[in-house]
This record gives structure tokens, sequence and C-alpha cells, in this order.
């Protein structure tokens, strides 16, 4: 399995500068690089086409661990490790498929646990894994646990609260039995990146962005060694948030990582590739990960036109994939 070159203040390293951000230092681990539906797309194979879809025809023979096609819904996990040596656990984002990203990538990875959780918005395919949190937390028949930590916004607060009334509920109603649950202490963010917050030791500034002209979603910067910014859905980006992330604004990103539905055309609520490759023109980060991705898109193949893209633009630019794990000094 491919990994990225590790980063540190900024820098890409060499094989004989990894000591200090090795196996012991802190890590991006992509657990979900694919779109709602993740990858394969079903309809490829239970209503099969003529000839089949190459990416999807091929998850059935590829072990999902050896194919960088196999996407599940956009997440990622920082491996946060402070100043005395001390791993916390942060997960952005826990959509429908993060069972599965839990049993291939924790036990992969050796993820033991998470300590806070934090969501761009309340669509399905980053909140719809709430209910399988139990599975990382302790054992305890009565919830008797320290919850975990989420942030989100208010709005994100009030759909939580409709779709998963028993994850919100503060104590049990008279004669209702107890039954075990995710346990987590909700904890409102503001939509704006002058308001940041603290998730287990790590700064985090909101990224207000539209994902369709009717919804505001957030993507996140964190890191100080290191700056990243983490935008996994996204149709437009107003221009305070840009500039925030900008080289020629407020100071250029070590890496962006950022939504990318389809290889060609536009589409109304995600960037496709034609307009994410303009905004990192814009942006102008040192490397960029891209995320979010179909079934159009053939990781091996399309890495090598990026690759030709980035050599002309200055801009280190691929795709991202299930697994990826990228040391990084934040």
């Amino acid at each position: 399995m491919e990994n990225q070159n590790p980063v540190q203040n900024g820098n890409i390293l060499d094989g004989n500068s990894l000591a200090a951000v090795n196996g012991d230092g802190s890590a991006l681990i992509f657990l979900g690089t694919g779109c709602s539906s993740a990858v394969p797309n079903v309809r490829c194979l239970i209503q099969p086409s003529d000839p089949p879809c190459p990416v999807c025809s091929q998850s059935l023979s590829i072990p999902p661990d050896r194919n960088p096609n196999y996407r599940c819904n956009t997440s990622l996990l920082i491996d946060y490790c402070s100043v005395n040596g001390v791993h916390n656990y942060i997960i952005i984002d826990v959509g429908k498929t993060f069972r599965e990203q839990v049993l291939r990538w924790f036990t992969f990875h050796k993820i033991p646990r998470i300590d806070s959780i934090i969501l761009t918005h309340e669509h399905a395919d980053a909140i719809l894994g709430l209910d399988d949190i139990r599975a990382v937390q302790p054992y305890s028949p009565t919830n008797n646990i320290d919850p975990t930590a989420i942030y989100l916004t208010q709005y994100a607060m009030d759909s939580v609260a409709t779709k998963f009334p028993y994850l919100v509920q503060k104590k049990l109603r008279e004669g209702q039995e107890v039954r075990r649950v995710a346990q987590l202490d909700w904890k409102i963010i503001e939509e704006h990146y002058e308001k940041p917050f603290v998730a287990s030791g790590l700064k985090f500034f909101p990224l207000p962005v539209m994902h369709g002209e009717d919804y505001l979603c957030l993507g996140y910067l964190f890191g100080e060694k290191c700056k990243v910014a983490y935008i996994s859905d996204v149709s437009r980006f107003p221009s305070n948030t840009e500039y925030v992330i900008s080289k020629n604004g407020a100071g250029q990103l070590d890496i962006l990582i950022l939504d990318c539905l389809y290889k060609t055309g536009s589409f109304n609520v995600h960037l496709c590739l034609p307009q994410t490759l303009e905004a990192l023109k814009r942006i102008c980060p040192k490397r960029a990960l891209l995320i979010g991705m179909t079934h159009e898109f053939d990781h091996h193949k399309d890495n090598e036109f990026l690759r030709e893209w980035s050599e002309r633009e200055g801009i280190h630019v691929q795709l991202a994939h299930d697994g990826l794990r990228v040391p990084i000094d934040l």
C-alpha cells in the first residue's frame, strides 16, 4: 500500500529524515475518500453495463486493502501526538460506512479508540455512523463511561437530535429501560474561522463553505507547524474562507484536502475535477490530496494525469485513497 512522503515544517522529507515523524509522531489517516454512495457503485455490480465499469468490476476481484479504487465515505482520522508524546485520535465525520472503516483501518493502523469527533455537516455520509461509536468506546451495560466529545454546529445538532434522539437524551424518562448506546458529549461550535475550538489538544478553525447555494458546510484548518485544511463538501468558497487558506491571503497551506466528485463537467453541490484544479491554482497549497471521488476516477490512471498537471502548475496534487497514512508534524 502506498503512503505519502511525510511532511515536517511544510517540507517533504526524504527517507533519511523520518525519525521525527515516523510511527511515533502525528499522522493523517484517510479512513474514506469516496462519495456518499461509496465505490464500488452498487448499480454497476447488480446492473452491469456492457462493457462493465472497469473501476467497480475490479472491486470483486481485488482485496480492498490493495485496491485504491475501493472508497468508503469521506472521513479523516488525525493521530495527534502532543509535545509530551501522548497520542489523541480525532476523527472528522462518521458516515454510513464508519463500521467498515473501523474494521479495516483501525485494525490496520492500530487505532485503539476515538478521543474526539468533529462533524462537517449533518448529511447521511457524515453522521450515520454515530450509532456505531459505541463499538470503539469502553463496554458498560449501564452506559457508565466517559462520553466522547463531539463538535458540531447548532444546525447540525438540531438535525442529529431528530435522527438520533437516544444519543442526545440527557436522562431516562420515568420507567424507561437502560439501553446501551454511544455516549457523546455534544459541543456546539460557531460557523466562523475567527471562532476556533480545541479538540483533544489540537486547535481547529472552522471554514464555512457552500455545499450548494442553499447550504453551509464546514471545512477545518488545523496545525501549527504544518497547516492543513480539510474541505470535503464544497461547491463554492466564500471570499473570506478562500483568503484564510490561500497563499496570497493569510498564508500558504502545507496540505489541502479537497472535494472532487466527477472527472468532467460541474455539479451543483460539489466541486468536480475542473473546478477543483482551478481552486488549487487560486489557493496554491504546497500539496493537495483529493477526496470524495465517484467511480469515474481510476486511481492509478488519473494520478498519472495529475502528476503531469502538478509538474506543469507547480502544485503537487494527487488522489488520496482509503487507508493512506501521511506522517506530519502538527
